[in-house]
């Protein structure tokens, strides 16, 4: 399954921009930013998949192009999708890409301790 490269370009220099360790990991059959250790932001396909704090879900929904998370056929609380007309503009992307950074530091971590 492939993903939108150019979504990809534009995310990795919004990262770069700002500053942000990062690492990029491809999965899920696209490929998903993680920051300190934790999933930030991705891509499935063309569409961006964003972790915000699930508090702002509701909200987040009401914005053009956003729709719920539903990768595993049941809606994620606090991870989003939103679709390429929701992102056309750097500024629309770097305000999702500013919610997941928000978010980041109050998500738990999926990485396994040894």
């Amino acid at each position: 399954m492939a993903f939108d490269e150019f979504l990809a370009e534009r995310m990795t220099r919004i990262f770069k921009e700002k500053n942000i360790s990062f690492e990029a990991k491809k999965m899920m059959g696209g490929i998903c930013y993680l920051v300190n250790d934790k999933m930030c932001a991705g891509i499935v396909k063309n569409k961006m998949m964003a972790r915000i704090d699930p508090e702002l879900y509701m909200t987040a929904l009401a914005k053009k192009g956003c729709t719920p998370m539903d990768f595993t056929g049941q809606t994620m609380q606090g991870f989003v999708f939103i679709e390429p007309e929701g992102i056309d503009m750097d500024k629309d992307l770097e305000y999702w890409i500013d919610l997941c950074l928000e978010f980041n530091p109050k998500a738990k971590s999926s990485k396994k301790k040894k």
